[in-house]
């Protein structure tokens, strides 16, 4: 599993032929990739304000993924046709990925974050199989927590029941989780790689990474934290 963070929340996933893209917004310090350049399969949305769907219009040819109040406003806002409204704890097999959307504790306003609600915020597992009751050692599976707080469901739910191995996690604080309650999310999730992410783009969420790094050390997590720089790439295997 090919992982590339473009800054923000914007992430780009390959799994094995299948490729795509969370939360597009390329109005960031951390990316020089031209929107243009990228060929999505599947372009997953989290939630509805304007720094996760700012770019959706440039991947008009992708399929969308969303809550189904989010896929409603593309295709009236965006004239995009391709979609599949999902709502939390549903799966969906999106060719050689299979995509659960979990909770996230935040707003979803769309666009602004005060007009229409798109629902509820989310995140998601992506893994390489099936996600089953059933521990499989041999799978792959990447978390993208969205924009969220600290939640309990890391802990008893999203770590043990869906076992992913690399979680990407807010940190910029303000309107999300600061760094001290990303460690403590890393630590729960029981994840082996960390990404931080929703950072630097604005004021508000500027912060220092390696404050990130030591407080995912302070609880005694045996994470590996990557700090990524803009279009990185990572594989997860």
């Amino acid at each position: 599993m090919e992982l590339t963070w473009h800054g923000h929340s914007t992430w780009s996933v390959s799994v094995d032929g299948t490729d795509l893209l969370i939360d597009p917004f390329f109005d960031n310090p951390y990316t020089e990739t031209d929107p243009e350049e990228l060929d999505p399969d599947h372009v997953l949305l989290t939630h509805g304000h304007a720094d996760h769907i700012a770019d959706c219009d440039r991947f008009r040819d992708a399929h969308f993924v969303g809550t189904p109040e989010l896929t409603g406003y593309l295709a009236d806002e965006y004239g995009v046709d391709d979609s599949t409204g999902m709502n939390l704890g549903g799966t969906v097999e999106l060719g050689d990925a299979f995509v659960t959307m979990v909770r996230a504790d935040h707003s979803n306003g769309i666009d602004t974050g005060y007009g229409t609600s798109g629902g509820m915020p989310a995140g998601y597992v992506i893994s390489d199989t099936k996600p089953t009751q059933e521990s499989d050692a041999d799978a792959t599976a990447f978390y993208h927590a969205g924009d969220t707080a600290l939640m309990s469901e890391m802990k008893d739910v999203i770590g043990p029941f869906l076992e992913p191995d690399a979680a990407a996690v807010p940190c910029g604080d303000h309107f999300t989780m600061g760094p001290a309650q990303a460690a403590i999310a890393v630590d729960w999730l029981d994840v082996d790689h960390a990404f931080p992410m929703h950072y630097d783009s604005f004021p508000p969420i500027e912060i220092d990474t390696e404050q990130f790094v030591s407080e995912v050390k302070a609880t005694g997590s045996d994470a590996e934290v990557h700090v990524l720089g803009g279009d990185e790439s990572f594989t997860l295997e």
